[in-house]
């Protein structure tokens, strides 16, 4: 036992020298980076702070005890250090600028200008200590003429003494300082316009009726803005789809046992539960989830929040029914007449339910808070579940930074006309914001699995709505926007998701990089590898020219000095003949097996026997000479074909460019209203086609998709069915294909559908500006398919429950 006694001391001794080296080191770190980066003028200066900010935070013992109360507790932290505070918090406590400035986009979005509308906003910024936060809202806004009333609400005398001489100094008396509990306070007028609380929630023990007293402080338009500290894993925030986004939420083990017991020495409570009970409490507008990052590598977790009153979506039924109707484009009726036509429609109305309006039962029947993109600004974004596997699979990556399919064909294919009802595939999002500009079709179902690919889309409907035209010409002109951050959080965050929001946050070297838009993400890497070959093949200036030719012929007389290097036989067998470098690219299997097939037909190879395999490099070889040689023949560069403009640049031109980038477009899509006929899903076709009410879509766009299908499986049935189903009679399916007969044409003939090749990409011809396809097909629906078990002359009822389930809820 003694010996059992002596290990068991010896392993307290090494676990105290751990937590002291830590401390250590940490303090080490600490120090050096409030010196680095303090306010004050002098080293001399610093040191005394820093001296001052250590010995309170880690040496000096709390006077506080039970009969002083929380407000002993605090006095005694804090009544040493009030005058040093701000010099010693700005490094550490990151993210309030953010949230200040979340917060302000927010209120200028709901009152442009609040005096002349006659009611200026009211302000109560709980925990506001020395008034820090107020002063630095006047980046934002013109603190004293924007805002009514003020009120700093905190429970130490001293920092509210600090805060008093600031205002006094600043001259603002329309900033009243209180000194009081929280939990106490009440307005003296109206409710608030905001709340926010800047790392004080941490701070407060009883937090629930801290965060319950809001809600009555709170207007029904008001908002609530969050910056703290905080530590949680994915397992504790699993299965909650109101929570705005999970991007970097998950903090690891080590994490969150070492911050939660470094805090806890100064009181600071980072339950996740503090966090948990906020969103439970608020519907959530932002989500962030964020790292301070010190010197060392040490990085401190923090996030922010915006929200609103739940009360204030969830009363309006009328809101859920509409956004449904009009993802499924069914006809909307009020919850109220809906209720009363129901049985006698139950015959002959046909009633699809969107996954936004079933997780909106789900939360309403919980009592929870609806999924966030209730609460937003805007509706173009429909709820999806982020945390499934087939999201997740893209990581944080977006595939395509443009679109690759000319959108002048479609539109001289399509006729597409005002009273269209269209479905496409997201991509960039360029192709549908070209046919939102030049036909303006009453809806658009955008769709794509990719969430990423949805949050370009949002951030370029974003732009045109916050942006002057120049501003957005660099963002998706240029692709580099320096400042890109600030831009998001002051101007562009009212108008997207919390997803999209919290995604480009994330992502802010895309804009602000030596690369650029254009060359990120997916397609950048092509992008990349075609101006690596340019660089080390010595073809700089020879594509320069080729990109400037003002001439076809002066563009063909120049073609041949590039093809020679970027055609040439070693390239071939290093780059194009590369299976990894194919599948690296995006290109299914198959989808290869097509191209690979269509070769040996052209040149009569199989009564040979010669198989796919022994042919593979060489088809796809004969593939790209197909697709190259006649766009440098036929199209012009410098003027026409962006396309293959950016792809040797790396950004457009303001004489060639996608028609969504010109001034004309950009006036016309800024307009209010311009997106009210979008709406943007995050799910696979099939899940969106099969709830779109039947016969009521026109257009479907689906791109290459088709190409991706197994032809041993029967995946590409149903979602020829789906179509069908989706789609009215003389309805059309627009799709591209690498094969000159794709063989699930067979399958739309015998389904319901005429189908008509309306460009084929034979060796030597040009079909489009793109031209990498090997044809063009418009499918036409000709005949009603009948559901199984069901006559196609009688609708069905499907959702009918769904319907009730709503209706009988107290919205």
């Amino acid at each position: 036992m003694a010996f059992l006694s002596s290990d068991l001391d010896m392993q307290r001794i090494q676990l105290l020298a751990i937590a002291v080296s830590t401390l250590v080191l940490f303090v080490g770190i600490l120090a050096v980076t409030v010196l680095k980066f303090s306010a004050y003028k002098t080293t001399l200066e610093s040191l005394n702070s820093f001296s001052r900010f250590f010995y309170v935070s880690f040496l000096k013992p709390h006077t506080g005890n039970s009969l002083a109360g929380q407000q002993g507790a605090l006095e005694s932290f804090y009544k040493a250090q009030a005058d040093i505070y701000d010099a010693t918090r700005k490094r550490l406590l990151r993210g309030r600028e953010d949230m200040l400035g979340l917060v302000s986009a927010q209120l200028k979005y709901q009152s442009p200008d609040p005096a002349r509308m006659g009611r200026k906003p009211i302000w109560v910024d709980i925990g506001g200590g020395t008034g820090w936060n107020i002063e630095a809202m006047q980046e934002f806004l013109d603190v004293p003429s924007f805002f009514k009333t003020i009120y700093l609400v905190d429970l130490s005398p001293s920092l509210c003494e600090v805060a008093r001489k600031r205002f006094t100094r600043l001259g603002w008396v329309n900033v009243t300082v209180v000194c009081q509990d929280a939990r106490l306070f009440k307005l003296p007028e109206n409710k608030s316009d905001l709340i926010t609380l800047s790392y004080s929630l941490s701070m407060i023990p009883d937090y629930y009726s801290v965060v319950d007293s809001m809600t009555s402080l709170l207007d029904a338009t008001g908002i609530i803005g969050v910056v703290d500290f905080y530590v949680q894993s994915t397992v504790e925030t699993s299965g909650r789809n109101y929570i705005g986004g999970s991007l970097q939420r998950h903090v690891n083990w080590l994490g969150r046992s070492f911050w939660r017991a470094w805090f806890d020495l100064d009181r600071v409570g980072l339950e996740g539960a503090k966090r948990d009970y906020l969103e439970y409490r608020f519907g959530t507008l932002k989500c962030i989830d964020d790292r301070n990052y010190l010197v060392g590598g040490i990085c401190i977790p923090y996030y922010i929040f915006m929200g609103k009153l739940t009360s204030s979506t969830t009363k309006d039924g009328e809101l859920i029914e509409r956004l449904d109707a009009a993802c499924t484009e069914s006809p909307y009726l009020s919850p109220r007449q809906h209720r009363l036509d129901m049985s006698a429609a139950a015959d002959t109305v046909v009633e699809n339910r969107s996954k936004a309006y079933q997780s909106a039962i789900v939360n309403l029947s919980a009592n929870l808070p609806l999924p966030s993109t209730f609460y937003q600004n805007t509706f173009q974004r429909i709820f999806y579940d982020e945390s499934h596997e087939k999201h997740t699979q893209f990581g944080n990556e977006f595939i395509y930074a443009f679109t690759w399919e000319d959108s002048r064909i479609d539109r001289h294919l399509l006729k597409i006309g005002p009273a269209d009802v269209i479905l496409c595939i997201t991509s960039a999002g360029d192709n549908l914001l070209d046919y939102l500009y030049s036909a303006n079709p009453r809806r658009i179902h955008a769709v794509d699995m990719n969430p990423n690919q949805n949050h370009l889309l949002e951030l370029k409907i974003a732009a045109y709505q916050a942006l002057p035209y120049m501003e957005f010409w660099k963002l998706f002109g240029e692709g580099r926007y320096p400042g890109f951050k600030n831009t998001l959080i002051n101007r562009l965050s009212p108008y997207m998701s919390s997803q999209a929001c919290q995604f480009w946050l994330s992502h802010e070297p895309v804009f602000t990089s030596r690369r650029g838009l254009y060359e990120c993400g997916g397609s950048g890497h092509g992008i990349r590898v075609v101006r690596w070959l340019v660089w080390i093949s010595g073809l700089g200036s020879a594509v320069r020219e080729l990109c400037q030719a003002k001439t076809l012929n002066e563009q063909r007389e120049i073609w041949p000095r590039v093809r020679r290097v970027l055609m040439s036989r070693p390239l071939h067998w290093a780059v194009i003949g590369s299976k990894f470098l194919w599948k690296a690219a995006g290109v299914p299997p198959a989808q290869t097996a097509m191209i690979l097939e269509d070769y040996l037909d052209q040149d009569n190879l199989n009564p040979f026997h010669i198989t796919l395999e022994d042919t593979s490099g060489e088809a796809m070889w004969q593939y790209i000479i197909n697709t190259l040689d006649p766009v440098a023949r036929e199209t012009l560069l410098s003027e026409d074909n962006f396309y293959y403009l950016l792809t040797l640049t790396g950004q457009y031109t303001r004489r060639c460019h996608p028609s969504y980038l010109s001034a004309k477009a950009h006036a016309k899509l800024s307009r209010r209203g311009a997106f009210e006929g979008l709406r943007i899903h995050t799910d696979e076709i099939q899940e969106v086609i099969s709830r779109i009410a039947r016969g009521s879509l026109t257009i479907a766009i689906v791109m290459d998709s088709m190409d991706w299908f197994n032809p041993k499986d029967t995946a590409a049935l149903t979602q020829i069915k789906a179509l069908n189903y989706a789609l009215k009679v003389g309805g059309r399916v627009l799709l591209r294909s690498a094969g000159l007969r794709p063989w699930y044409i067979s399958g739309f003939e015998t389904l319901g559908f005429s189908a008509k090749r309306v460009g084929s990409r034979l060796p030597g011809t040009c079909i489009d500006r793109v031209n990498m396809y090997a044809s063009t097909w418009i499918i036409t629906k000709t005949s009603e398919l009948a559901l199984p078990g069901q006559d196609s002359s009688k609708p069905s009822v499907k959702g009918q429950e769904a319907t009730s389930a709503l209706a009988n809820l107290e919205i």
